[in-house]
């Protein structure tokens, strides 16, 4: 299962709920209490830079999981639309500040995470600090591919509708999307029971998943879904969907390739599952996302943000053009681009 976490940060008040959560979910993956301090802190920072600085905007949690599926450490992402970092190296250094404070809140989250990035753009700034169950230098070594995600429900629900999941093994990436019919706990345990699928079949061709998905959601209300499998080795990409999951190849060249999914619904109704083939060149970028989130966005608006990595992307995605009234989930894979990490 997918454990996130959204909040939303408009006043003072709500950066404590940031550390709260934080704690919880360090707590859920038997950080040590030394970890566990540092991701509350992390927390305190990125919420109260919101506040300060952006007057709003959004801290989204998630676990970080391995290839195999092992939940190993957490993301946070921090979200505001505008106006940007003016002076980013100078923002970066504890004294400095354009609020009247200390100054101490990049500084501090660099000192504390294990990796920080920052895109920052007229737009708006996504931060992503990650910190891991061990520190990195006894961690294991990330695979040269990447996946980011956001996973969000819709306003006032108590879980979310959609779930997602991926494996990396030797040379093969496999992602698998759904979209539970509606929102609340019912969708939610359609999406979960097509998670559950996958993992156990993981291995098997997309089309082939999809059949036994839709054969396993019969007593659910049924979900969208799409499974995607990249052979890295050959660059190329085989896909099957059933519904309104979108899946899209960004190629470097900026053409943009978008895969197709079939009518229905796993569950209920298949006229047909299909396999489709696609090109994936070296510098392509994947893009699964459900029904929550628009379907026209251009990377090419927002300078250097292909460079990044995949969940800085899935945040800017997200945060600019969710539709708000729905679940929501963005997942981005892409050949593993450095960021920084503190040891």
């Amino acid at each position: 299962m997918n454990v996130t976490g959204a909040i939303a940060v408009t006043e003072a008040s709500q950066v404590a709920e940031g550390r709260r959560l934080a704690l919880w979910l360090a707590s859920s993956l038997d950080f040590s209490e030394e970890r566990s301090g540092r991701a509350a802190l992390v927390a305190s920072e990125l919420a109260s830079n919101l506040h300060k600085h952006a007057r709003s905007g959004e801290l989204l949690f998630r676990r970080l999981r391995t290839a195999n599926g092992d939940a190993d450490g957490m993301e946070i992402l921090a979200l505001d639309k505008g106006p940007g970092i003016p002076e980013l190296a100078l923002s970066q250094r504890d004294g400095y500040s354009t609020a009247g404070t200390l100054g101490h809140g990049l500084g501090a989250v660099e000192r504390q995470a294990d990796e920080v990035e920052i895109y920052t753009h007229a737009t708006g700034t996504v931060i992503a600090a990650r910190l891991w169950r061990k520190s990195p230098a006894l961690n294991a070594s990330h695979p040269h591919y990447e996946v980011g995600a956001v996973h969000v429900a819709k306003s006032g629900e108590p879980v979310c509708g959609d779930d997602w999941a991926w494996r990396l093994r030797d040379s093969r990436l496999d992602v698998f999307v759904a979209d539970g019919l509606g929102h609340g706990l019912p969708a939610h345990e359609a999406a979960t029971a097509a998670t559950r699928v996958f993992a156990a079949g993981h291995e098997l061709r997309p089309g082939r998943l999809v059949e036994d998905v839709h054969a396993a959601l019969r007593p659910t209300r049924g979900a969208a879904v799409a499974a995607l499998s990249v052979d890295l080795e050959r660059r190329t990409a085989t896909y099957a969907g059933l519904g309104n999951i979108s899946g899209v190849v960004l190629h470097p060249t900026g053409a943009r390739q978008s895969m197709v999914s079939h009518n229905g619904t796993a569950g209920a109704t298949a006229a047909r599952i299909q396999e489709f083939h696609y090109v994936v060149p070296s510098g392509a970028i994947v893009v699964m996302f459900s029904d929550g989130l628009a379907t026209h966005w251009d990377l090419g608006a927002y300078p250097g943000l292909q460079q990044r990595s995949a969940s800085v992307i899935a945040g800017v995605l997200y945060r600019d053009f969710s539709r708000r009234r729905d679940d929501v989930t963005v997942v981005v894979a892409r050949e593993r681009h450095p960021v920084a990490e503190k040891l």
